[in-house]
């Protein structure tokens, strides 16, 4: 039968109990501190893992957006400069086509060559006209030298084509112009414009690709030519 404990043992026993019970509750405190490390870690590594992600997103937007914006700028300066040296281009193209007009202008002011041009485009008309009566409109200035030149114009066109033609000379051209006539037949359904205006205008239009491409080279985005 056993004896029971005196006050030492019982003293002894509950000192063991103790420090079992605080050796358990230091051995749970590390497993808590080390289980509570792990998470903060796993936790802090979540946290900056999504801060970076958030930073490399806003990074990746901010560097499309300026990407955008540089093509814009590069794309508008590239605009620019097209229009400036489009601008430039015609504005040369004016000035050859101004001095044309200049020399045109000056082919007016000397009588005889002026008497031989109006008579080409006056025989020009009535062989187009085809008509016996035709009115010849003139510059108010001009009307002598036209009707010398419509006389000899005429008897030209009987040379060629066998026919007569009347005609009657009116000076109603205004005298700005640079020179020339317009021919009307009899029956007024045919005009045909032969002023040096009409001729220089159709003469720049028609020779406006081909002056570009010999000024400027040919044009890289056009594939057809007629």
């Amino acid at each position: 039968m056993s004896r029971p404990m005196n006050d030492d043992e019982v003293l002894s026993e509950m000192n063991k109990m103790v420090a079992f019970i605080k050796q358990e509750a230091l051995e749970k405190a590390r497993e808590i501190r080390v289980k509570a490390d792990e998470e903060f870690a796993i936790e802090k590594a979540k946290l900056v893992k999504q801060e970076q992600q958030a930073i490399d997103g806003l990074f990746d937007k901010k560097r499309k957006g300026a990407e955008i914006s540089q093509k814009i700028a590069q794309s508008t300066l590239t605009n620019k400069s097209r229009l400036k040296l489009l601008q430039r281009r015609e504005e040369h193209l004016q000035d050859l086509f101004a001095t044309s007009r200049s020399d045109v202008e000056t082919l007016a002011s000397d009588p005889s060559r002026y008497t031989q041009f109006l008579e080409g485009v006056v025989l020009q008309g009535y062989l187009q006209v085809m008509e016996p009566e035709t009115t010849v409109l003139c510059r108010k200035k001009d009307v002598n030298i036209a009707k010398t030149a419509a006389v000899n114009a005429a008897k030209q066109y009987n040379e060629i084509s066998g026919r007569e033609v009347s005609h009657k000379v009116i000076g109603s051209l205004s005298d700005d112009s640079a020179g020339g006539v317009k021919l009307v037949s009899g029956s007024g359904r045919i005009t045909l414009d032969n002023t040096l205006d009409e001729r220089l205008r159709l003469l720049e239009d028609r020779m406006l690709p081909e002056i570009r491409r010999d000024l400027f080279g040919p044009n890289e985005n056009r594939k057809f030519y007629t």
